[in-house]
């Protein structure tokens, strides 16, 4: 599935959660292709039936101003062949098994009874003696990536440690703050739905760079120059404090 978006549109995709009479077998990342015309997003679904028959993949929706619609696709499900040299396997009779007599051993029953009963007087002992813990102020997602951006500049660490703790602490905040569930997203995912956020165009593609130059640090073993991890480092201060100066002024409009 393939689509595409002239540039400073909204982007969204082909939601596919069930087809009937298929499964998904496998779902591939999504991935984005940018030109100088826009961008293009593109997906592979690897299907299987089990259902003989004639059936239509049915059209799937695009969301846009005018919805969009997919081709549906016919398609004819039929059995392997059946081959009738092969050696023919009936279905077998149900097996009787004897049961096995259990032993009356009431001792069993007095001795799990008494231990059950000591367990819950120690649990009750001990969780009288224990303090109610102090639940830990909440930390404000802003102020926690400013410091740890402070500590990261400051320290000395290898260039892939320097971009592994960098992204990290994007992500952290991006979640926290907007509630992007980035943690566990690839960085070309994260980098779409950055998008959204409507950062200025020169610094959302900076940015990007910064955030695809930690793949190349981490699976492809570039190493970066000093000016390179500097500029890497700036654009991702200065995009935190612009999603936090926005978001402190979406805060103010709903609050009025």
């Amino acid at each position: 599935m393939e689509a595409d978006f002239p540039l400073h549109e909204p982007m969204s995709f082909f939601n596919i959660d069930t087809i009937p009479h298929f499964e998904i077998l496998e779902r591939k990342k999504i991935d984005t292709v940018d030109n100088n015309e826009g961008i293009k997003l593109s997906q592979t679904l690897t299907l299987t039936s089990f259902d003989s028959g004639h059936w239509v993949i049915p059209a799937f929706e695009l969301d846009a101003d005018k919805p969009l619609f997919t081709d549906s696709i016919p398609i004819n499900v039929g059995f392997s062949p059946f081959d009738p040299n092969q050696e023919y396997h009936d279905i077998k009779d149900i097996i009787n098994v004897q049961a096995e007599k259990k032993e009356k051993e009431t001792w069993y029953w007095y001795a799990a009874v008494s231990a059950v009963l000591i367990a819950m007087i120690i649990y009750l002992l001990v969780r009288r003696r224990k303090k109610p813990a102090v639940a830990a102020p909440p930390v404000d997602p802003y102020t926690e990536a400013k410091e740890e951006l402070e500590k990261l500049r400051k320290e000395k660490v290898s260039s892939k440690l320097f971009y592994s703790r960098l992204v990290d602490i994007f992500r952290l905040y991006i979640f926290r703050r907007k509630g992007i569930a980035s943690l566990q997203e690839t960085t070309d995912d994260l980098v779409l739905q950055l998008r959204r956020l409507k950062l200025p165009e020169n610094d959302f593609a900076r940015l990007g760079q910064a955030l695809r130059m930690s793949d190349s640090v981490k699976f492809a073993k570039y190493e970066p120059g000093e000016s390179e991890k500097e500029e890497s480092f700036i654009i991702t201060r200065q995009c935190i404090d612009m999603i936090e100066k926005t978001s402190n002024a979406e805060t103010k409009i709903q609050a009025q």
